[in-house]
Parts: structure tokens; C-alpha cells; sequence
């Protein structure tokens, strides 16, 4: 396999905790040659840090100064379709962190962009990539569950609303239902074989907003912002499919209830949950059967990024190609726009 060139944009959190640690690891496979940031002095500190030779204050800057094979967009939401085009025009593949971006319509743009440039993208759904749910997906495609119609999934944080970009509409597009929503629901989705989502009815609420609870520490982006708090604190949702299997979808940063992270998949032949894995089925005799199988413990974001190196040597579609980021997408704004209407929406 060649071992591949690759620019990071964004030096933020993401960024700097995940895909540049991965990048490590996976250093036989791929070669971080530069990144870009906006705050050229947080570039140079990463590439100091992370010993990339190169670092820039743009994206166009990067494409024009380092040769790389693919981007790797790890930027604000609002800034992935700015990003995701100008890598395509230019050529490059990409990698694109979740969500696609802060709306559908610039997901639909960056779609257009990618086909037109005929580029490889692949969406950075890290979800998808844990050992159990690669197991779970392997059993739901062999059909050992049966026909999957009904998922519940949710990602709930008692306090947990970070401080920064995120609680910016202009930059995130959201708040927890595009930035942790999203993981749970796409790997309820992913493990339900990928449905065509086609109604949403959703609430929202900003009931609780930016805290100031007593002995609650808040996670900072290293990008802190304006201070500006103008997204929801938590949201709930009942996502329908073409096939007429449905969804029910919790996402929370601040929510006065027990703190969770779920995801449950029921079939005609089993069912399963992730945390921890359990499988829920009948044994041959016609018993109820609660079975937890042994996997191995992997680094997701390790995972993803050598999935995408392997389809960029390969030619194989990835995983989580860029329809998948698409229809998550529709999701994300179905759940916004029926809160907003009041009323069930259709995707």
C-alpha cells in the first residue's frame, strides 16, 4: 500500500486530541505533511507539536504550497463547505468530519462539488468504527437479526454544554443534536442497515441554556469565541424510514435526568444494545437468550482513518460515503425544522 500525504485544516480539538494522535499510530500508512488553521500561531504550535513541516493560515494556502493526497476537514461546521469545495476543485480527496456541515443545503453543495471534481470523500462518522458496532453491523447484514425496525438511541449529558463555537448557531449550525446527536443517531441508523429517512417529528428545548451550576466543570474549545448562546440545550425525536421501521432519538447537553449513552436495535430475529454489547435472541431449543460476545478493544478514530487510507489504495467505497453524510444530514434538519413548524416534517 502507498503510504499517503495528507493536510489537516482546522488545528482545533478535534483535531489535536483525536486525528493527529491517530495519525501516529498510523504512521507507516500516512504522513501528515501540513495543516491550516485561520489562527496561524495555533497551526505552527500543532505542527510543532505533532512535527508536521508545514503549517498555513488557509486551506487554499496548503493546497497550493504542500502536495498532499487528501484532506483531512476538521474545522467549524459552518466552515466545511467553504473547505470541502475548494478541496474538490482542486483535486484532493477528503475526509470529512461529522456533521457534513451546518445545513443541508451546504451538504448538498459540497455533494455537488464532489461529483462534479469525481474526488473520493468519505464522511468521519467515528461512530461506526468501535469494535462493537462493526460486530453488530456485521450481524445485521449477515441477517442474524432479521428485518431491523425499530431503534432507540441517545447521548444525554446532565451538564455538559461546552464553551466556545459550539453554542454558536452562525458556526455550528446547532447544538447538541448536530454536535452529539449526531453520533448516536447515525450509528442507530448505520445498525439499523441504513433506511431511507423520510419523516421526522422532534421537539426542542432551551430550558436550562447556558448554567452556572455549583461544582460543574465545563469543557473549553481551544477556538472560545464570542460567548454568543443561541442553540438548544436538548431535543428529542421520532425519525421514520421508507421501510416503515422507525427511530426514537434523544440528544442533551443539559437535562435535569440520569446522564446516558444508548443505542438499541430490535429485529424479528434478535435485537441488541451497544453499552455494552448484548445480544437479545432465541437459542435453538426456543429459550430467551442474553449473550455478550468477547471484542476486542480498538481506537475508533484509528480505525476511520485507516479505513479511508485503505479505500483511497484500494478504490473501495467507504463505509460512511457521502450519501450516508447526506441523509444524516436530512435528519439533523428534519429535527430542527419540525420543532420549529411544531409539526411532523417530511424529509
Amino acid at each position: 500500500m502507498n503510504k499517503l500525504k495528507v493536510g489537516i485544516v482546522g488545528a482545533g480539538n478535534i483535531a489535536q486530541s483525536a486525528h493527529l494522535p491517530a495519525y501516529k499510530k498510523l504512521a507507516d500508512r500516512a504522513e501528515v505533511v501540513a495543516i491550516a488553521d485561520t489562527n496561524l500561531e495555533r497551526a505552527q504550535e500543532a505542527a510543532k507539536t505533532f512535527g508536521i513541516p508545514k503549517a498555513y493560515a488557509s486551506v487554499e494556502e496548503l493546497l497550493s504550497g504542500s502536495d498532499v493526497d487528501y484532506i483531512d476537514i476538521c474545522v467549524w461546521n459552518g466552515f466545511h463547505a467553504a473547505v470541502a469545495v475548494a478541496v474538490a476543485r482542486a483535486g484532493k480527496a477528503i475526509l470529512c468530519e461529522k456533521p457534513m456541515s451546518d445545513s443541508l443545503a451546504h451538504s448538498l453543495e459540497i455533494e455537488a462539488e464532489v461529483k462534479k471534481a469525481g474526488v473520493p470523500f468519505m464522511m468521519a462518522m467515528v461512530s461506526r468504527f468501535g469494535a462493537e458496532t462493526m460486530m453488530l453491523h456485521d450481524m445485521e447484514k449477515a441477517g442474524e437479526l432479521g428485518d431491523v425496525y425499530y431503534g432507540k438511541t441517545g447521548y444525554v449529558r446532565r451538564r455538559g454544554t461546552p464553551i466556545g463555537w459550539f453554542t454558536d448557531v452562525s458556526k455550528s449550525g446547532g447544538g447538541p443534536v448536530i454536535d452529539i446527536g449526531v453520533h448516536c443517531i447515525d450509528a442507530c441508523w448505520f445498525l439499523m442497515g441504513r433506511p431511507k429517512p423520510v419523516r421526522v417529528s422532534a421537539a426542542i428545548s432551551r430550558a436550562i441554556g447556558n448554567f452556572r451550576t455549583k461544582g460543574v466543570s465545563r469543557w473549553t474549545a481551544l477556538d472560545a469565541g464570542s460567548g454568543v448562546f443561541d442553540t438548544e440545550d436538548s431535543a428529542s425525536a421520532i425519525i421514520h424510514f421508507e421501510n416503515g421501521a422507525s427511530m426514537l432519538a434523544e440528544a442533551s447537553w443539559a437535562l435535569n435526568t440520569k446522564q446516558s449513552r444508548y443505542t438499541q436495535v430490535c429485529g424479528t430475529k434478535g435485537g441488541a444494545v451497544l453499552e455494552p454489547l448484548t445480544i437479545f435472541s432465541e437459542n435453538s431449543l426456543g429459550y430467551l437468550t442474553d449473550n455478550q460476545p468477547a471484542v476486542p478493544k480498538v481506537n475508533p478514530f484509528e480505525e476511520e482513518i485507516a479505513h479511508f487510507i485503505d479505500c483511497l489504495n484500494t478504490g473501495k467505497k467507504p463505509i460512511s460515503p457521502i450519501e450516508d453524510g447526506i441523509a444524516v444530514q436530512k435528519m439533523l434538519s428534519g429535527i430542527y425544522e419540525s420543532a420549529e413548524l411544531g409539526k411532523e416534517v417530511t424529509l
